[in-house]
């Protein structure tokens, strides 16, 4: 099979097409036929090495989400899914194993069907960010009817954030550039503030005493501590995490924890049906242009998320 790798880190030239052998579904996997897979800032900070391949050997091939048609199914697989079915996937990438390949195979709880009436490029956009989504919304553990502030907001993690946050019964109060303002109105935030170096002091204007939680898909992080409440959460996807100033903690997430949870996944699948989240699609290219999609993302600016075909 091809697929899309790298032998050293590097920039965005590093990646290029090579042959692997064809993966094999073992017990209680299911192998893939790859037509879509998303480009996210994962895999960027995969290719620079800023994440540890874990003793991994290379080639090094990265994607987290996958969606395409099921070729075969192992022995003693316990799922109702069959062959030829249309299935999305999230993928924990090791090595080789990764999501930039015309096949892979993955345990069947990383698996679920498509949502009716969406391609595999918009598909492809759901399992990673949106279970990072949903795990940083149970890591609040917020009653319904609390407020929370979402930071990148108008990016595809803070996007499904807002989205689910709202389908949760919450107040969101959103950040967004006066460009993306229309975009992060129209995924349901009740308050969009101007994003950057004074959102936390707007938050504080119309909240004096702060919101409930936050979701810091910006990365700002001690940037936007003033705008919680005393004693309350603040979720990060970039490894920080600890006390601050007045009992504010912040909590570090990894998606690797609702990797291998289908009903989170299919629960997802369904919402993306009813219309609670929006599945969005920046733009579609062919695998052989992964460098100029990683070199996109990277340039920023991108809403959505960028897809490759194979």
């Amino acid at each position: 099979m091809k697929a899309i790798a790298y032998t050293e880190p590097g920039g965005p030239d590093v990646l290029h097409v090579i042959e692997l052998p064809d993966p094999q579904a073992d017990t209680g996997e299911i192998l893939i036929r790859v037509r879509a897979a998303a480009v996210s800032p994962t895999d960027t900070m995969r290719r620079i090495g800023a994440r540890d391949p874990g003793g991994a050997q290379p080639p090094y091939v990265v994607g987290m989400d996958a969606a395409g048609v099921i070729e075969a199914i192992g022995p003693d697989t316990d799922t109702d899914l069959q062959v030829g079915d249309e299935v999305m996937a999230i993928v924990v990438p090791s090595g080789s194993h990764g999501a930039y390949a015309e096949k892979v195979a993955v345990p069947a709880t990383s698996v679920a069907r498509i949502p009716q009436g969406v391609s595999f490029a918009e598909a492809a956009t759901l399992p990673m960010n949106g279970l990072t989504a949903r795990l940083a919304l149970d890591t609040l553990k917020l009653p319904a009817g609390s407020t929370i502030a979402v930071t990148g907001a108008a990016g595809a993690f803070g996007g499904y954030s807002v989205q689910l946050a709202k389908a949760d019964g919450h107040t969101v109060v959103a950040d967004a550039a006066a460009k993306d303002e229309e975009l992060v109105k129209s995924l349901g935030a009740d308050v969009i503030l101007p994003r950057g170096e004074g959102f936390a002091a707007a938050v504080r204007e119309r909240f004096p005493d702060g919101v409930d939680g936050m979701i810091d898909g910006a990365v700002q992080l001690d940037e936007i501590v003033p705008a919680a409440k005393d004693g309350a959460t603040i979720v990060t996807i970039r490894g920080d995490k600890g006390e601050r100033d007045r009992g504010v903690m912040f909590w570090s997430i990894v998606v690797s924890k609702y990797a291998f949870d289908p009903v989170a996944l299919d629960t997802l699948r369904r919402q993306a049906e009813a219309g609670v989240v929006s599945l969005r699609v920046a733009d579609v290219l062919p695998k052989e242009q992964a460098a100029e999609a990683h070199r996109r993302l990277e340039a920023g600016g991108v809403r959505g998320r960028i897809v490759l075909e194979f």
